[in-house]
């Protein structure tokens, strides 16, 4: 939802003018789009032209009527025996004639208009896609960080569809219908001038419902907005959810808000029915007006002869529609100029730093001495983080330089500062003196070779892989690189050498053989600096050595920069440099260093002891025989459920099998009733199409009745006959209108609360995956909850009223005249495909379009996503002309669409004219030759043709069915998703003297997200009832990750955890959670007053306000919020944003403490806190402690020392545990970091 709800709100302000869109055309193109300009004209005034035929032929008919009258009377003589009769027959042949012509024309004119557009506008497109990418390519590496990945590939791919739009066909049709609606009136004012005034004056009430129809949609999706913020709310803070046990809360809260948007739901039904019936009342009255005066004017005054009034009233009706349907164009021109706007003023951005200009020297010699001078930097999308600040280094040809320092300390922005990615904000950076500002960008990234921590390859084999490092490289160059990165053995063991697919991203190599393809890659380029960010840290021992044994062999005689966490990797580098906050604090040798003990020093002594722990373990596992090969099992495990995720990651996007109608309507059985009376009030709606072809016959009937008082009471009883139907057709449209939308939104709401129940029951894993990102879970829910209603109500009224439509017009005109009918029915099914294939015609090409674009899609995605490596590698030239070569398939399918598309648009266009032209013809004889009334002509005639279109305009609402049938799939896929971890079932051991004894036994895990990472590596560690426990150790160690495993947010792969002596994985979820209260480092609080953010640590039973008070005095909270104005009524804003963070620590500890919790987890309680508050809440820590087993993370020592036990880890295992004293006199990791007072970072 987040993105759509960020599309609406920051609709693009359009700067650019309509015939701006068309800056990229040629003069071909130009001609192109005047001539079919020209031929929309023509096509426009074709319908108008037909009425004049029309009317003439209304008027032949009627007076052939009236001879035959005159024949049949006994009074008149005959004069001389000659009887000059109308030869019908012959009259009706003319017309006929002239119907084909028109409709000849037509078709002619309707291709014309559709080719030459669609053509000229997809060598514009192309044009401009290609400027586009190739402009984006361009744009220096801050601009990437300012504009997301996904938000360009949107860009390219929807944005470029959407100028598309404004500039192909639309505009043409535009011109046809705008000339139609032109023509109309003009036919109307020379022909009768009074009656159409009379009509004008009725008709914007039209206008005026339809106006407030779109008014209402937008109201609607406010209406859901607040529901949908709570899901977002719950949504991303899913983890305190399911901490206290929320889930049922929640579900109903989120229901209380769904109240507003079915409500609005169905008053848009009822609106929308209403003014649907209004319309059709206001058209009905109009019939009636008009035929009252009109015919009036025809008999009274004989101003007119009745094909003249036709001709008026048709006129201004076809010119009335044709306005309408217009308008559509102009929401495509105006979103196409919207879209424009962004993509046109990228295409005229001037990049800050141009990678692919010529301009700035290149050095003759490259000594690759490098220096920093007082660099000060920002990146451009997080101005006020200063990453550098008066950065000083330098850097010895020659020599290789390690640049050590924890996360964030700006060692790989030094690094890309090098290679220009970015110019600093102050200071410079230089090269053998020259500031690389100065030099050509494109051979400065020549020299420079970088392996990165996350190496990117490209989805092509290997050899081109290695051989992006340098263009025009021999083969034999790519052998001898291979060799020299170790990569030569294991690609020589490869089926395909050299020519295997490395997949998308690399996806099918294991991480230390993308490493090793990389530093070949490399070392191809014959590079002067060689930059290792991280080269190896992603890797497990074994190839880490074999990593760096191949970096070591080529750091030789080159200008080494080394980015590195491990020490293995450090120690023999020349010259160590220590980063703290954007500063070089400190340069020397290894022992140096050791000696100063500063930021090395920490470093050193936490991992060393990791080591060896480590080693330890692995020597012990290597004793017992089975222990090796199990690991290796487990990498290569790993390896292939990196794949199947890979794999299915992309399956799941596209295969959803359509659900099926009948489980749709299952879900929606309650409203049974509403859908009962919907479809009564869609059936009579369908029949009164037909009636209406009924009374208008039989008004031209009157015109041939010769005694003029019965001719006055027919049209006066007629008139009034569709005053009724007016009405009745407005009561049977608010009924099913408000019917259907009634038991469509109660579907909706009903399938929102149930998907919304389900995301919540889902274990937590499962939203580490990204397709589950709270943005993306609540769309689903805004959007796919209310596409499914397209499948059952609306959808069935739709069938119904179809059905019904043309079920009455075949009953009338086979009643009438069969044969006529007969010769009709021949036509019915192109004009019901004609009619359906309009509708459809723009959404099945937009699906060959995507289709075509695809594989350029393809390569712009790699090329954005890998911006980076590819500028580094100075490979952008070779991507754009990649993706220029793609573009020629999607151009060829769409020169092939302009030829189809414009004949199928000529055939729907024409098809009717050639229809009137043989009925018309068919009913001339059967009047002459078998006495047919001409009236019962007309009456098969219109009849047949407007069911025709009705039965297209309900093919046409098909594509909402097909969304929704794969919208209700993917929310059943989530309803019937079963969880690893359930919280719903009442399943699982529970028992009543809860001690609190926890043990973790030999724990393994790996976050199911990142299945590549071993977190905890054999975590053994136990607590006893009442005692606190401390875990200390860098990031990343496993300390937190062991808290999730005991809330039980995840499993352990390997080994358990164990509570009171039962298994964690066979305990009650929620029996279990109940007895824990956690306290976590950034507490996420709900959107509503302190008191029910406190009442939200236990949800099983009600909470008295005494309780709250006590539990915030535990929580030293009370005296705060009684100085507040609202007190325990304060709203804390959206995720507390209205309280400092010590007051949201000491709400989020009365929270704990309110559950009365046997089990305390203190998740870094107070690192995020200053001096004064920590004291407060560290006090409030220590009383909530007593009496309670308690498991404390903390970076600061003060909070740990007076545990029970203190546990070191270090890379996921325990390395040193004991109390704070027994650890002193160990001497080991804990002592010295205790002593140097370092930070544990």
């Amino acid at each position: 939802m987040s993105n759509r709800a960020q599309k609406n709100e920051e609709q693009p302000a359009i700067r650019v003018g309509f015939f701006e869109l068309f800056r990229f055309a040629t003069c071909k193109d130009i001609l192109m789009m005047v001539v079919g300009c020209l031929c929309a004209l023509l096509h426009g005034s074709a319908q108008p032209l037909m009425l004049l035929v029309f009317g003439l032929l209304t008027d032949a008919f009627i007076e052939y009527d009236i001879e035959l009258q005159e024949l049949s009377d006994d009074r008149k003589e005959c004069v001389n025996n000659t009887i000059q009769l109308l030869d019908i027959e012959y009259e009706m042949m003319m017309f006929a004639f002239y119907y084909a012509g028109i409709g000849a024309a037509v078709f002619l004119l309707g291709y014309l208009q559709i080719s030459l557009w669609v053509t000229a506008a997809a060598k514009q497109i192309q044009l401009i896609r290609k400027l586009y990418f190739s402009k984006v390519m361009r744009m220096e590496i801050g601009w990437f960080d300012c504009t997301s990945v996904g938000e360009l590939n949107t860009r390219m791919s929807d944005d470029i569809n959407k100028i598309n739009d404004a500039i192909a066909d639309q505009v043409s049709i535009f011109v046809q219908r705008f000339t139609t609606f032109v023509c109309g009136f003009c036919v109307g004012f020379v022909k009768g001038w009074k009656l159409t005034l009379v009509i004008i004056a009725a008709s914007p009430l039209i206008g005026v419902g339809a106006g407030l129809m779109a008014l209402l949609t937008g109201m609607e999706l406010q209406a859901y907005a607040k529901a949908g913020s709570v899901a977002d709310e719950v949504l991303s803070s899913i983890r305190t959810v399911a901490a206290f046990g929320g889930e049922k809360k929640e579900v109903q809260r989120y229901d209380r808000n769904l109240v507003s948007a079915q409500r609005w739901g169905i008053r848009k039904g009822l609106i929308v029915g209403f003014f649907t019936g209004f319309m059709w009342l206001v058209i009905f009255l109009c019939y009636g007006l008009a035929f009252w005066y009109g015919s009036s004017l025809v008999v009274d005054t004989k101003e007119y002869t009745p094909g003249t009034l036709l001709q008026v009233f048709f006129g201004v009706l076809i010119a009335a529609m044709n306005l309408g349907q217009a308008s559509p164009c102009l929401e495509a021109f105006a979103s196409g100029r919207g879209a424009a706007t962004i993509i046109f003023e990228t295409i005229d951005r001037e990049p800050e730093i141009d990678c692919l200009s010529e301009a700035g020297y290149k050095l003759d010699r490259v000594k690759g001495d490098i220096e920093f001078h007082n660099v000060t930097f920002h990146y451009p999308s997080r101005p006020e983080v200063k990453i550098l600040d008066q950065l000083n280094v330098v850097v010895k040809s020659g020599e290789t330089t390690a640049f050590v320092g924890s996360s964030g300390a700006g060692k790989s922005t030094a690094i890309q500062l090098i290679q220009r990615f970015y110019d600093p904000k102050e200071g410079m950076v230089t090269l053998d003196g020259h500031d690389i500002r100065g030099l050509n960008i494109q051979w400065l990234r020549s020299l420079i070779g970088i392996v990165e921590q996350e190496p990117v390859l490209f989805a092509t084999t290997i050899a081109e892989n290695i051989r992006y490092g340098r263009p025009g490289v021999s083969d034999k160059d790519i052998i001898t690189a291979a060799k020299e990165a170790n990569a030569y053995n294991f690609i020589m063991d490869l089926p395909q050498k050299f020519d295997t697919l490395v997949g998308e991203g690399g996806g099918q190599m294991s991480g230390g053989q993308k490493q090793r393809i990389a530093i070949a890659r490399a070392l191809v380029r014959n590079p002067r600096i060689l930059l290792l960010d991280m080269a190896t840290s992603a890797l497990d021992n074994e190839s880490e050595a074999v990593v760096q044994a191949a970096l070591d062999k080529v750091r030789m005689g080159r200008t080494t920069i080394s980015i590195a966490h491990r020490l293995s990797t450090i120690k023999n580098a020349d010259v160590i440099v220590g980063f703290e906050h954007g500063q070089a604090v400190e340069r020397g040798k290894h022992n140096e260093l050791l000696e100063r003990k500063g930021v090395y020093f920490t470093l050193v002594t936490l991992q060393s002891q990791g080591d060896k722990a480590l080693n330890e373990k692995a020597r012990q596992s290597r004793s017992s025989p089975l222990g090796m090969t199990k690991s290796t099992l487990l990498q290569s495990k790993c390896f292939e459920r990196l794949i199947q995720q890979k794999l299915q990651t992309k399956e799941d996007d596209e295969l959803v099998e359509p659900a099926s109608a009948a489980r749709i309507l299952k879900y929606n059985t309650p409203e049974w009733p509403y859908m009962l009376f919907g479809s009564i009030g869609a059936a009579i709606n369908g029949g009164v199409n037909p009636v209406y072809s009924l009374l208008f016959s039989q008004i031209l009937a009157t015109f041939s009745v010769q005694d003029p008082v019965a001719q006055r009471k027919e049209i006066n009883s007629i008139c009034l006959f569709f005053v009724v139907v007016g009405i009745v057709s407005f009561f049977t449209q608010l009924l099913q209108g408000y019917a259907f939308s009634k038991s469509g939104e109660l579907l909706t709401r009903r399938l929102r609360r149930l998907g919304f129940q389900a995301m919540l029951g889902q274990e937590v894993g499962w939203f580490d995956d990204h397709r589950n990102s709270p943005g993306a879970l609540t769309t689903r829910l805004a959007t796919d909850a209310s596409q499914v209603q397209g499948a059952t109500g609306s959808q069935i009224g739709m069938i119904v009223n179809s059905l019904a439509n043309i079920g009455v017009a075949l009953i009338i005109s086979f009643y009438f005249s069969w044969k006529l009918t007969l010769l009709i029915l021949c036509f019915l099914p192109f004009i019901a495909l004609s009619s359906g294939f309009q509708a459809s015609m723009l959404t099945g090409f937009a699906k060959q379009d995507k289709e075509a674009m695809e594989a350029a899609g393809q390569i712009s995605g790699e090329a954005l996503n890998n911006i980076r490596t590819i500028a580094g590698l100075g490979k952008e030239k070779t991507f754009v002309e990649m993706y220029e070569a793609q573009l020629d398939a999607p151009y060829q399918a769409a020169l092939k669409k302009a030829n189809v598309y414009g004949a199928c648009y000529g055939f729907s266009q024409c098809i009717i004219f050639l229809t009137n032209s043989g009925s018309y013809r068919f009913g001339g004889y059967l009047v002459q030759k078998e006495g047919l009334h001409f009236s019962l002509v007309f009456r098969v005639i219109s009849a047949i043709v407007t069911s025709g279109t009705a039965l297209g305009r309900a093919s046409s609402y098909t594509p909402d069915y097909a969304k929704a049938k794969i919208s209700a799939a993917r929310f059943f896929q989530l309803l019937d998703r079963v969880p690893q971890i359930s919280v719903y079932n009442d399943k699982g051991e529970k028992w009543d003297n809860f001690q609190g004894n926890i043990d973790f036994i030999d724990c393994k895990f790996t976050y199911p997200s990142r299945p590549d990472i071993q977190v905890l590596n054999g975590l053994n560690v136990s607590v006893k009832p009442g005692q606190t426990l401390a875990f200390v150790g860098s990031s990343g160690c496993g300390k937190s990750t062991s808290v999730q495993l005991l809330e039980r947010f995840y499993d352990p792969n390997h080994g358990k955890v164990l509570i009171d002596g039962h298994d964690t994985t066979r305990v009650n979820v929620s029996f279990l959670r109940s007895k824990i209260g956690i306290v976590s480092q950034e507490p996420i609080l709900f959107d509503c007053s302190i008191a029910e953010n406190i009442k939200y640590g236990d949800n099983l039973r009600e909470i008295s306000m005494n309780e709250v008070i006590s539990a915030a005095k535990k929580a030293q909270l009370h005296d705060f919020v009684m100085a507040l104005p609202e007190k325990y009524d304060t709203n804390v804003g959206s995720q507390g944003s209205q309280l400092s963070r010590g007051q949201k620590q000491r709400i989020a500890i009365a929270r704990a403490i309110i559950r009365d919790p046997k089990i305390l987890l203190l998740d870094e309680a107070t690192s995020a806190l200053d001096t004064e508050s920590e004291k407060t809440v560290q006090e409030a820590l220590d009383k909530a402690r007593q009496g309670r087993t308690c498991i404390v993370i903390a970076h600061r020592l003060s909070t740990i020392q007076n545990s029970d036990i203190i546990a070191v880890m270090s890379r996921g295992i325990v390395i040193e545990k004991g109390a704070h004293d027994q650890l002193m006199a160990l001497k080991g990791a804990y002592y010295k970091l205790v002593t140097t007072g370092a930070p544990i970072s």
